[in-house]
């Protein structure tokens, strides 16, 4: 099967040899996802609802460069370093997946790979064959 790497060329990705996302056939895999924007600044600095929606905008950045949408998400993986803030986090995975209803696990963390970073998601996706 066919591999094709996604990159958006941050530092981060050479440093540690990875890739943002990988598709290998109808399959999308997306990387864990951090609140920065293009510049790589960290968005919402503080607030958990903030970033997801950053996030899940990452996310469907790389699964557009891998030929996929929000659409074609079927798990989320949310790494959080507070739970008691599950609620404001919810709420934002749920303006972009209410309707598409991924598979999603929830879970606490001692921390994350910066501090003014709250939350983290990796993303599943299945797109049809073409």
């Amino acid at each position: 099967m066919k591999r094709k790497n996604i990159c958006t060329n941050s530092p981060w990705e050479k440093l540690a040899g990875y890739s943002r996302a990988v598709r290998i056939g109808n399959q999308i895999h997306v990387s864990g996802t951090t609140a920065t924007n293009k510049a790589g600044k960290i968005v919402g600095l503080g607030n958990p609802y903030t970033q997801t929606k950053q996030i899940i905008e990452n996310i469907e950045s790389a699964l557009i460069m891998a030929g996929g949408s929000l659409q074609n998400v079927v798990r989320t993986r949310i790494y959080v370093t507070n739970i008691d803030r599950w609620q404001t986090i919810a709420k934002a995975h749920n303006e972009y997946f209410g309707d598409i209803r991924p598979a999603t696990t929830m879970v606490e963390v001692s921390r994350l790979i910066a501090p003014e970073i709250l939350v983290e998601i990796e993303a599943d996706a299945v797109i049809d064959s073409k």
